[in-house]
């Protein structure tokens, strides 16, 4: 048997709106409505171009009741483009599809099969000695372990479990249809393809048991590139697996440590050049930023005052960087400097902290630079070169401390 790809996809909650960004950007307020449809037009022209043997949809389809009846249209018109490419797709229904009731109205094109929610089945894929086991949800809460119920293997095929569950619990998702990996193990199958969880996850290697997450994050919660499992099987056992990212919004939570920061001016760059860098990651995708802005400083009194000017500098760098990025929200997580961090009593320890948050200040390199032009104008000629840096120092440093003085006199501006 020659090598052959599927694709293993779930909860891809078509027209799910994507929360705390529909009020960020009326120019952009389209490219957020769509970008479920968007991800799921991913998802096809991967199985396409790659073309796969068959597609696995782990259940959520939808996202409960639709808003309009062109939500499931659009997920019908999509399954006829893998039909005229020859691509069966194959469906368990989870628990948001369960609990809609148009779900069962919908009319498929003849290369998709939704597997029976009374009881579990198998589909055999003779021509590639392939068997898919799996059930759909009668309802949407299903407390039931449905993976004990599943038939045995076809001996001599590749075997694969498709089913919507929590497993064994995962934060933020409801524990419907729980089961142990033991459990699954226990089948004899070769791969589970699993749905519900929206992070990716590898639950065991042998066999394989796989989240392959959401298509598109919907919510600062769900970070991180997000897509379906390509899947290469050689000789009866999967000799390949990638991640295919897909999604078209992705939202990205980071951290932003400020505690060598000098200025207020200093904590905008920091962000800006992080944001810099998530464009980057990103690649031609929309980004929707949390900042969260945090470390031991100094300047924790300032920020905590300015906070509302900082944040608007930082949303106006984020725009200057991309014209697709939105910053979802910043959060001030800065702390003034412990005791133990801020304290060398010595006149040496204290000069130390002083040039440490100033020395990355353009108004103190601009006035340090002036000092050393001062005390070179002053210094008699003929001078010894350590005798004038020893005199350097003692007048940079009166200055340097007559410098700070005054600048923390003016509020660090």
């Amino acid at each position: 048997m020659a090598p052959f790809h599927f694709v293993h996809a779930a909860d891809l909650h078509i027209d799910s709106p994507l929360i705390g960004l529909a009020s960020k950007s009326e120019a952009l307020s389209q490219l957020i409505d769509d970008a479920s449809r968007k991800a799921l037009d991913n998802l096809v022209s991967l199985a396409i171009e790659k073309n796969c043997r068959f597609m696995l949809i782990a259940g959520d389809l939808f996202d409960g009741e639709w808003r309009d009846f062109r939500t499931g249209q659009f997920f019908v018109e999509r399954m006829r483009l893998l039909r005229e490419a020859g691509i069966p797709v194959f469906i368990v229904l989870g628990n948001h599809d369960a609990e809609n009731k148009f779900t069962k109205r919908l009319e498929f094109s003849d290369n998709v099969q939704v597997f029976p929610s009374q009881r579990p089945e198998s589909i055999r894929l003779d021509d590639l000695e392939v068997a898919i086991h799996g059930q759909s949800f009668p309802r949407r809460d299903v407390t039931e372990n449905l993976a004990l119920g599943y038939p045995d293997p076809v001996a001599g095929y590749f075997n694969i479990g498709l089913l919507h569950t929590a497993c064994t619990g995962r934060e933020g998702h409801q524990s419907y249809a729980p089961c142990s990996m033991d459990d699954m193990i226990s089948r004899g199958y070769d791969y589970w393809a699993l749905g519900h969880v929206h992070t990716r996850e590898i639950l065991n290697q042998n066999p394989l048991i796989i989240f392959p997450g959401n298509l598109q994050g919907r919510n600062a919660r769900e970070t991180g590139p997000k897509g379906a499992t390509l899947v290469t099987v050689d000789s009866g056992h999967v000799s390949d697996l990638e991640h295919r990212p897909l999604d078209i919004v992705r939202w990205s939570a980071d951290r932003v440590d400020v505690r060598r920061c000098a200025d207020a001016e200093a904590v905008v760059q920091e962000a800006r050049t992080r944001l810099e860098q998530l464009v980057l990651q990103a690649g031609d995708r929309a980004l929707a930023v949390r900042l969260h802005i945090c470390g031991e400083t100094l300047l924790h009194d300032e920020l905590v005052r300015r906070k509302l000017t900082v944040f608007e500098d930082i949303a106006t760098a984020a725009a200057s960087v991309s014209s697709q990025i939105w910053i979802e929200k910043i959060e001030l997580e800065t702390k003034p400097p412990t005791q133990e961090v801020a304290i060398d009593p010595s006149v040496a320890g204290r000069l130390q902290l002083i040039a440490e948050e100033l020395s990355r200040s353009e108004e103190f390199k601009r006035a340090a630079s002036q000092i050393i032009s001062e005390i070179r104008a002053k210094t008699p000629s003929g001078t010894a070169e350590d005798e004038f840096f020893n005199s350097l120092a003692v007048h940079s440093t009166v200055r340097a401390v007559e410098l700070a003085k005054a600048i923390a006199a003016g509020g660090g501006k």
